[in-house]
């Protein structure tokens, strides 16, 4: 049985623009194994090419091939749920680009989604005119709930936030598709080929990577790299297979490999 690996990025493999010791090597040994593996993470705003060209500035060499995003969940289950689908955006290059890619035809009246991912370049009165074409019938989608990181002179809002706001202002509840949604950790693993059981997911957030792996069945690694605190994993009703410094302490095979 072949087995393959969900990785997410930030914390995991680096921390904002410093890769994670070890990260480089791991993810080599990936390569040069041909072990199956893509990085799944829920930045909505940023291209395949662009998460490529981040790493390459890092050490790390993959493709386009190798990267899954919450934009690309999106476009697909938007793709899936019929033909001719239109939608107003609130988001930016690589949520509209896959919309596009799957079809999805981009209008500003009467859309039958609103869709909502990061980006700082949409306005108050776009939000207003969401709220509207919601109210108005149209389906909410957001592309994941990660919150702001509440630290001072952050420039995003976490789309937590942005999807409070709507929330609150239609009486809608968004519905998600970035982790832990099925949605999307069901489509990363087709993406690249894997069964639930050949599927082991690496992060560093018990509420969205580890959180979303054990709701699907797959094995779960959780790394301390990123946010998550070992004194604080008592606090859930569900754990990892695996607790791990980094991805440098990951042995392979694993042993449920």
């Amino acid at each position: 049985m072949k087995h393959g690996l969900l990785i997410d990025m930030d914390g995991v493999i680096y921390s904002g623009d410093t890769l994670i010791h070890g990260a480089d090597t791991f993810i080599n040994h990936l390569l040069e194994n041909k072990t199956p593996f893509t990085f799944m993470t829920n930045n909505s705003q940023r291209t395949p090419l662009e998460a490529v060209r981040k790493l390459k500035k890092l050490g790390i060499e993959i493709t386009e091939d190798h990267v899954y995003t919450s934009a690309m969940a999106t476009a697909k289950f938007l793709g899936d749920q019929g033909p001719g689908g239109t939608a107003y955006v609130l988001g930016e290059g690589g949520l509209l680009s896959s919309l596009h890619d799957n079809g999805i035809t981009l209008v500003d009246t009467d859309p039958e989604f609103v869709v909502l991912g990061e980006g700082r370049n949409f306005t108050l009165e776009m939000v207003q005119r969401a709220v509207d074409m919601i109210l108005g019938g149209a389906k909410f989608i957001t592309t994941n709930r990660d919150p702001s990181p509440k630290k001072p002179g952050w420039n995003n809002l976490g789309i937590a936030a942005t999807t409070a706001m709507i929330e609150e202002a239609t009486g809608r509840k968004a519905f998600v598709t970035g982790k832990p949604s099925p949605v999307m950790m069901r489509s990363a693993r087709k993406f690249i080929g894997l069964e639930t059981a050949e599927t082991t997911v690496v992060g560093d957030t018990m509420e969205t990577d580890i959180q979303g792996g054990v709701q699907m069945g797959y094995k779960t690694i959780l790394v301390l790299s990123g946010i998550s605190n070992k004194d604080e994993l008592s606090h859930y009703a569900f754990k990892p297979d695996l607790i791990v410094s980094s991805v440098d302490e990951i042995e392979f095979p694993l042993k449920w490999w």
